[in-house]
């Protein structure tokens, strides 16, 4: 029954309620203390004095067609008149890649990612740098390389488009220029220059894509051949989960193959960091086959079926880390075009993935006998920017390709590539073949073992390099860009790395061109990957450089994914325990094995944490593999009569 205190309880609480009202508004009609006013010692408007500067700085919002406006910073040398433009747009902070070091010299601020600095600066161009659509200070929704306006994306806009609407604005408002614009960059901001191509502006005279991202799934960043390049994760994150790149990857681990192992698939180590919130990784996750996704933005086939309007020079880096398919990819497609024989330059330097506007002296422990990214930048970059951008210049004196000549170490002047050089001498494939003992020689093998075998574990992938494994990036003290130098005795000592080796050389071996793989190999699961690798053995001691004596320098070396041997586009189970023919091309390589080296061979089926591990169990999806998809496979190279592997080596004779 209710307690005969309840009507006092309920009048006490509300006579404290009343008193408590009755305080808080005495306390609110309380004046408040009056203090003496302090004066912001900050301006409301702060107006530099660059009077000893000298460039001007400008940053500008440029309206596209769409109305939407993108942050565009111009530096224009002090005292300009009809001066070329060189515009690079930039998904990674226009603001930030203008003011590396702020400073009153143009080429302060200039130095660091993307900047040629002495050609640029020397030479007088008017520099202008713009945040693509949707990052940084532009306005806009940001796609992943935007691909143009099509099936793969229904708006009128894309950034051909943005680029065409740029070049139209700035040469009707930068009123120091001769109204000729050249566009240039590296890796995305490479991609960028080949959008200008398509549809171009009448001012845009020259292009110069760096290292271009071309085609994310046969041999650029996402993918190679079908096996996903997982470090890139942390790119995707980071680019994608917001305008400014604030949210960074982190990793509870010293080690990259700890954490990539721990994850089990590369989807659900995306589950784990929430990755399912971001359109691309979802896009990813969704084509993990060569279909219409990729065919439909691949750069080099819509540059195909295009005019060629604009000279263009593609620089390729032979050990490119990152990009290595790409500038290769669009020569093929577009030198067919050129009928002067003017218009399309290929450049290839013994370079990391950006490094021909850094010092370009060796890479790695691999030196190269002088600086020869400068060389490129002076001897070639700037006459080819000049002959297009500078009124009068005169025509710059450069052959269709400038290669650099790895193991002679030295530039060439060739009429094409891979199919001739200097002298007209020319290319053919030269079989070397995979043979029983571990050997390796230009005579197909005529008996002997019929084939190696070794048990691949995907619970004990082989590691791409050295462990601990750190973060990809370009930190101080970080060697991700040497990665493809590495010296491979890290794997050739291992028992599921089949290694076949040549005899020493007693004459030079020159190499210009894509190798082709011809592996005929059997696993015992229903799929697997197969990677390749051609390298070049120094001798035992090297005089002048004793650390290099046995280096095993790869030349060459990629991956293929099983599922895709009869198509890239429809993945198939593998038939166990048959063997069967795998052909694919290795990247370009521009060598000579001089006499004393060695060629070696290597065969192995997981490349971690590089790519992600084949369970060998035949999935629909690798993303979403599940821990008992994860099976050992016995792996077997056969080099038997009729059966036999080798490697066809583009040499010259």
């Amino acid at each position: 029954m209710p307690s005969s205190t309840a009507p006092l309880r309920r009048r006490v609480v509300a006579a404290l309620a009343a008193a408590l009202s009755v305080s808080i508004a005495a306390a609110a009609d309380t004046p408040k203390p009056q203090y003496p006013n302090y004066p912001s010692e900050t301006p409301a408007a702060f107006t530099p004095s660059t009077a000893d500067h000298d460039y001007v700085r400008r940053e500008v919002m440029i309206p596209m067609r769409d109305g939407v406006k993108l942050h565009t910073v111009i530096l224009v040398p002090s005292g300009a008149r009809h001066a070329g433009m060189l515009l690079t747009r930039t998904p990674y902070d226009a603001k930030e890649l203008t003011s590396h070091t702020p400073s009153g010299h143009l080429a302060a601020m200039l130095e660091g990612y993307d900047n040629a600095t002495d050609v640029i600066v020397e030479e007088g161009y008017i520099r202008v740098v713009q945040d693509v659509r949707g990052k940084y200070g532009s306005e806009g929704d940001y796609v992943m390389n935007r691909p143009v306006h099509g099936p793969q994306n229904p708006t009128p806009v894309d950034d051909a488009t943005d680029t065409y609407d740029t070049i139209d604005w700035l040469v009707k408002h930068v009123p120091e220029s001769n109204g000729k614009v050249g566009t240039l960059g590296i890796s995305y901001d490479g991609f960028e220059p080949l959008m200008a191509l398509y549809h171009p502006h009448p001012a845009l005279k020259v292009s110069v894509p760096m290292n271009p991202m071309v085609d994310g799934w046969m041999g650029d960043d996402w993918l190679h051949h079908g096996a996903f390049r997982q470090p890139n994760m942390a790119y995707i994150y980071e680019q994608t989960a917001s305008r400014d790149n604030s949210h960074k990857w982190w990793s509870n681990y010293h080690d990259d193959y700890d954490l990539f192992m721990q994850a089990g698939s590369a989807g659900a180590l995306g589950r784990r960091y929430g990755m399912e919130q971001l359109g691309f990784w979802n896009k990813l996750l969704a084509h993990p086959a060569y279909d219409a996704f990729w065919s439909d933005q691949a750069v080099d086939k819509l540059l195909a079926a295009e005019p060629l309007k604009v000279p263009v020079m593609l620089v390729h880096s032979l050990w490119d880390q990152e990009d290595i398919y790409g500038a290769q990819a669009v020569y093929r497609a577009i030198k067919p075009k050129d009928k002067s024989g003017d218009m399309v330059k290929l450049v290839m330097g013994p370079w990391y993935h950006g490094q021909e506007i850094h010092d370009g002296s060796a890479l790695g422990a691999i030196r190269f006998g002088s600086d020869t990214a400068k060389y490129f930048r002076e001897h070639v970059l700037r006459p080819f920017l000049a002959q297009y951008l500078k009124d009068g210049a005169p025509k710059a004196d450069l052959a269709p390709v400038t290669a650099f000549q790895t193991g002679t170490d030295q530039w060439q002047r060739l009429d094409r590539w891979p199919l001739a050089c200097d002298g007209g001498c020319a290319t053919k494939s030269r079989a070397i073949y995979l043979e029983p003992g571990a050997k390796l020689g230009f005579a197909a093998p005529a008996g002997g073992e019929a084939y190696d075998e070794y048990v691949s574990d995907p619970a004990r992938p082989v590691p791409y390099r050295e462990r601990p494994i750190l973060p990809t990036g370009y930190s101080a003290g970080n060697t991700w860009s040497e990665w493809l130098v590495d010296d491979q005795r890290m794997a050739a000592g291992r028992t599921d790395v089949l290694t076949y080796v040549s005899e020493p050389l007693t004459a030079p071996l020159r190499v210009a061109g894509a190798p082709e793989v011809n592996l005929v190999a059997s696993t015992s699961g229903t799929d697997s990957d197969w990677v390749v690798k051609l390298i070049d053995v120094y001798p035992d001691q090297v005089s002048d450089q004793p650390e290099m004596g046995g280096y095993q320098l790869a030349v060459a070396m990629d991956i293929f994914r099983g599922r895709y041997r009869e198509g890239y586009a429809t993945p198939k189970p593998i038939a166990a325990n048959q063997a069967l023919p795998y052909r694919f091309d290795l990247p370009n390589a521009n060598h000579v094995f001089l006499p004393g080296h060695r060629v070696m061979v290597q065969v192995q089926s997981s490349w971690f944490p590089l790519y992600d591990r084949n369970p060998q169990t035949f999935v629909p999806n690798i993303f979403w593999a599940k821990p008992n998809d994860y099976v050992k496979a016995t792996q077997r190279v056969y080099h038997a009569p009729g059966e036999a592997s080798f490697i066809a080596l583009p040499v010259v004779d």
